[in-house]
């Protein structure tokens, strides 16, 4: 059996002068770090996304501050593209320790309403689940996983100004201005300075491409995420700093290779619906690319789902698919051809 992987330490690595890339490990397979980023304002710090709060997280990204030359005390402004765990986590003890303002999307209660009733959050999961097909006994060991793990965030803090287009946010390298992207996140936005062309991407775009939509919270996140690519074409990005992976210049090829990735596995789903009416639960499969007798992990499941729904949503939307209703049986799928649509 081989041995655990050991966990990397937290490091800064400057960018350009006057901003830092903070890499903060993750706990999460195949996610091994998150990037925050340190950018001079002044006699301190605006600081861009937060980490996930863990066990020694605060201390990690205190590690990293150091090594750019700073601590916490520095932080004049707290901004985070995103209200996931491993984006806005730490937010509560920075904005404690700083004595610094937090400035967020306001549509952030899709996630700060699951820390403050994270049973109920869960039981949620679990119904979706289960009308999607995923069978009791793989329900109750994701619900035996899951109970009593914690958010990924120490405690809910309200930011103190909206982040919406119009807002500003001074630093040294320039005034970055605020573009919403939905799609990955109802509270996704990304950040541009148009003098140097920098792009603080956060979860929009990555440094390799991997997609991931928020399901159940808006009518159509896959489709929110291609108007969200069209925005980000239009900013004519020349560098672009990720939430994940290393920087990257070459923005318009991110761009396109999303759109491509997302139509692929789009395709997989209306391929796969075009043999017949599925559950959702049956394409995870199919669009994770797997075989019949590969173990789907409860995290694949639970990312999986979230992949399928949206991507259903997506055809509907389209008019290319639609739901098989029968009382009493999980939800099934098929092309709206079959259906009469």
């Amino acid at each position: 059996m081989a041995a655990p992987r050991k966990r990397d330490l937290a490091r800064a690595d400057r960018v350009l002068p006057g901003l830092w890339r903070l890499r903060l490990p993750l706990p999460w397979p195949g996610v091994p770090h998150v990037n925050a980023y340190a950018i001079a304002t002044g006699d301190g710090l605006v600081l861009v996304d937060t980490g996930l709060d863990e066990p020694g997280a605060l201390a990690q990204l205190e590690r990293a501050l150091h090594q750019a030359g700073f601590g916490l005390e520095h932080v004049r402004l707290l901004v985070c593209t995103h209200a996931h765990p491993d984006h806005y986590g730490l937010a509560e003890p920075i904005v404690a320790a700083a004595g610094c303002e937090l400035w967020m999307h306001p549509s952030h209660g899709h996630s700060t309403r699951a820390v403050q009733r994270p049973d109920r959050a869960l039981e949620r999961r679990i119904e979706v689940a289960r009308h999607c097909g995923v069978p009791e006994d793989d329900l109750r060991r994701y619900q035996a996983e899951r109970a009593g793990r914690g958010t990924g965030v120490a405690g809910v803090v309200r930011p103190d100004r909206d982040l919406v287009p119009g807002v500003e946010i001074e630093t040294d390298l320039g005034t970055l201005a605020v573009h919403e992207t939905p799609g990955h996140a109802p509270s996704h936005v990304v950040l541009h300075e148009p003098d140097s062309g920098l792009l603080i991407s956060g979860d929009h775009l990555l440094g390799r491409i991997a997609l991931y939509f928020d399901y159940g919270h808006t009518p159509d996140p896959a489709g929110e995420f291609l108007r969200s690519l069209e925005v980000v074409e239009g900013l004519d990005a020349r560098l672009c700093v990720a939430g994940h992976g290393r920087p990257f210049r070459d923005v318009q090829a991110h761009v396109d290779g999303n759109r491509r990735e997302l139509e692929a596995q789009i395709d997989r789903v209306r391929v796969a619906l075009a043999r017949g009416p599925q559950t959702p639960f049956e394409l995870v499969r199919v669009l994770l690319e797997l075989e019949q007798d590969q173990e789907l992990t409860p995290m694949m499941v639970s990312l999986g789902l979230n992949m399928v729904l949206a991507y259903l949503t997506r055809l509907e939307v389209l008019g290319d698919a639609g739901r098989v209703d029968v009382e009493g049986e999980p939800e099934r799928w098929e092309v709206a051809s079959a259906s009469g649509s």
